[in-house]
């Protein structure tokens, strides 16, 4: 059994500071509760984040793909089903995430810098199309939300 100490999943946020420019922070998920999913099913680990209306759905980013600077078009969780992509934001950081890696889409309140670049950069890494999972939220709650937020 995973004790609750051990019990959380790491993630990175994208997020835009107060003069516009974009970072990448790396958070963790840690408010997880032992409870059933319901019926017979074993007690489990859960961190319910939240509830509510959402847009699931899932992106094939094909080999060579660049997004150039833009910002996320909602809040938005990020898993990477297969392959591998990156994501630059402007302060210079960027990560490359594989599958499984978790991330937050969070730029929305992001402007331009000197050079014209506003949001992120991201794109497919590789010689495989790199599959995503996306879970768009209500930009009218999430939008500008910084790192930890989401316990």
């Amino acid at each position: 059994m995973v004790e609750p100490a051990t019990a959380k999943i790491a993630y990175w946020h994208l997020w835009a500071d107060d003069r516009g420019a974009t970072h990448q922070t790396r958070c963790e998920l840690t408010s997880f509760e032992l409870q059933s999913m319901g019926g017979k099913a074993a007690a489990q680990w859960n961190d319910c984040l939240l509830s509510g209306e959402a847009t699931l759905l899932f992106a094939v980013l094909p080999v060579g793909w660049i997004g150039e600077w833009h910002t996320n078009p909602k809040p938005q969780w990020i898993s990477v089903v297969s392959g591998r992509w990156f994501v630059e934001s402007t302060d210079g950081i960027r990560v490359e995430m594989g599958q499984g890696d978790l991330a937050f889409g969070g730029d929305q309140n992001a402007a331009p810098d000197a050079q014209g670049r506003v949001g992120h950069r991201s794109g497919a890494i590789g010689s495989e199309p790199c599959a995503l999972m996306i879970v768009q939220l209500d930009p009218a709650v999430w939008s500008g939300t910084r790192p930890g937020t989401f316990k």
